[in-house]
């Protein structure tokens, strides 16, 4: 490095009336040009007497930053960068252009502020992390963002009032600027005085393990903006400082004048045939002669009846965990530990006991239910005009040959032209009967509720469905088949005629509903015709 003399040399050009460092040479009272060589902005920052002091600064500043690179290892980069910075800068002042150009003056007066801003950066790293820290001092890593800020802005307002700025017009402007500033950024500044409230008054400090709502983990950092939380499960979480100082949170270990060690609980469940007595003294001492990792040994582990439950006496063991990012771990082995003491002795633990009620269904239960289910179905048989000919014996038997079948709003209980060999009885509900007409469309030709039938014609004659039926609304059936009644039929074949006139009536009915045409295509059969149908579908002789 030249001696101080030769940087003043290179960086002050002495040209009588030339524009000097990028600013106009000052012109003389009576208007001419001043004649006598005009001083710079950066002779004014660096006097001549000030050449050997600079030399010893900028070397003292390197010594102190290697003992920071040694001592301090996380200071590495932002040093190394700092010093970086300074040389480059260095190097310029000396060895840039020599000929006074507009361009050389710039490039020095740019290099100059850089060196000021590293060599700032650089005191304010060692002040905070070395010097302070070798006296018992440990400031909080915020103090240091705000040393550097204020040094640069001191440092600005150095250059500014050496080019020959009015500092007092700059500091109103600021006074408005900030003030629009600072109602703008109301979240972002409410952030950062919350961080430097919580490095100031101690309340949190990088590496306690806090736990906020179902947050846990451990301050790795509190800037500016966020507190940083390492969680056990290796994931970062960024706080805002705002919403911490706001909220509640617990630092988790923390005793004044004690230790970092969290109070862990562990639960287990042992019947009542052992006295307490015996199950607490066989835990504690399994534990305190283990001397488990993790497991702090004073205060030592405790086992404590915590209540009755369900037929069992509820234990809890509690322990101190010395490493807090080791807790489900610990616990574990805590459990272990435990379990297997408890089986040493004999002592088993326990599970839940419940009573259950129950009822066993005997054959009284069983005959009175099955008795009032029949009833019912009988009931539902007799208001079925189609088998208004049947006994009270052939009720009962077809009742019991019943399946429920039930139907919500909007399900198709059977299709026009589908063969299906079952009767529907409407316990209750809505069901709409649609027909579909020789030129496409469909006509509704009646609503039926409950107590009502249908799918008469496929039950006695097997005959296609001659229309479908759709559930107006949730609908509860019980569907007769034709199995069902071939035994009773067969017993009794008198029974075709009756039925086979109530079908006539029914048919013709419905066929009135239906358009002109449609009556003359599919006229009604006749009540022989019926009858015979019935026979042969379900194989009777004539008799």
């Amino acid at each position: 490095m030249k001696s101080g003399r030769t940087v003043v040399s290179s960086l002050v050009p002495c040209r009588s009336g030339a524009a000097i460092g990028g600013f106009p040479s000052r012109l003389h009272r009576g208007g001419g040009m001043d004649t006598a060589p005009t001083v710079s902005w950066l002779e004014k920052l660096i006097p001549q007497a000030w050449h050997d002091s600079l030399t010893l600064f900028v070397a003292l500043t390197a010594a102190c930053a290697a003992l920071l690179y040694l001592l301090r290892p996380e200071t590495r980069k932002s040093t190394l960068r700092s010093l970086l910075a300074a040389a480059i800068a260095l190097v310029v002042i000396n060895l840039g252009p020599q000929d006074g150009q507009a361009v050389a003056e710039w490039v020095k007066q740019v290099a100059i502020i850089v060196l000021g801003l590293a060599l700032i950066r650089l005191w304010a790293m060692m002040l905070m992390r070395l010097f302070l820290p070798l006296l018992r001092l440990h400031p909080p890593r915020i103090l240091e963002d705000i040393l550097l800020v204020l040094g640069c802005v001191g440092w600005g307002l150095v250059l500014l009032r050496l080019a020959g700025l009015d500092l007092s017009h700059i500091v109103t402007t600021s006074a408005v600027i900030t003030g629009v500033l600072a109602f703008s950024m109301q979240d972002t500044l409410g952030n950062i005085l919350a961080g430097l409230s919580l490095q100031l008054d101690n309340s949190v400090e990088v590496g306690d393990w806090i736990k906020s709502g179902e947050l846990s983990g451990r301050v790795v950092e509190i800037n500016w903006r966020a507190t940083l939380v390492e969680t056990r499960n290796w994931e970062t979480v960024v706080i805002p400082n705002s919403q911490l100082m706001k909220g509640q949170f617990a630092i988790l270990g923390k005793h004044q004048g004690a230790p970092l060690q969290w109070r862990r609980w562990v639960w287990f469940n042992i019947n009542w045939d052992t006295l307490p007595n015996q199950i607490i003294s066989v835990v504690e001492r399994s534990l305190r002669e283990a001397q488990l990792p993790g497991v702090a040994l004073s205060p030592e582990p405790n086992c404590i009846l915590m209540g009755f439950e369900n037929g069992y006496s509820k234990y809890a063991v509690r322990y101190w965990l010395t490493d807090l990012a080791a807790d489900d771990l610990t616990d574990s082995v805590v459990r272990t530990h435990i379990d297997a003491a408890l089986r040493r002795h004999n002592l088993k633990m326990s599970s839940p006991h419940y009573n259950v009620l129950t009822i066993k269904d005997n054959e009284k239960y069983m005959e009175a239910r099955m008795k009032k289910h029949l009833e019912e179905r009988v009931q539902a048989l007799r208001k079925v005009e189609l088998l208004s000919s049947l006994n009270d014996e052939e009720l009962v038997v077809l009742a019991d040959q019943l399946k429920f079948t039930p139907f919500v709003t909007g399900d198709i209980i059977m299709h026009q032209g589908a063969v299906a060999h079952w009767l529907y009885i409407m316990l209750n509900g809505e069901v709409e009967v649609w027909v579909n007409l020789p030129d496409g469309s469909r006509k509704l030709v009646d609503v039926l509720e409950g107590g009502n039938f249908f799918g008469e014609m496929g039950l006695m004659t097997g005959e296609a469905r001659s229309g479908t039926v759709i559930a107006r609304s949730n609908v509860e059936c019980l569907r007769l088949d034709k199995e069902s009644f071939q035994s009773i039929l067969s017993s009794r074949k008198e029974l075709a005629e009756a039925i086979s006139s109530i079908l006539a009536e029914r048919l013709a009915e419905r066929t009135r509903k239906l358009p002109q045409d449609w009556q003359e295509g599919h006229g009604s059969p006749q009540r022989a015709e019926l009858v015979d149908k019935i026979r042969r579908f379900f194989g009777l002789a004539k008799h």
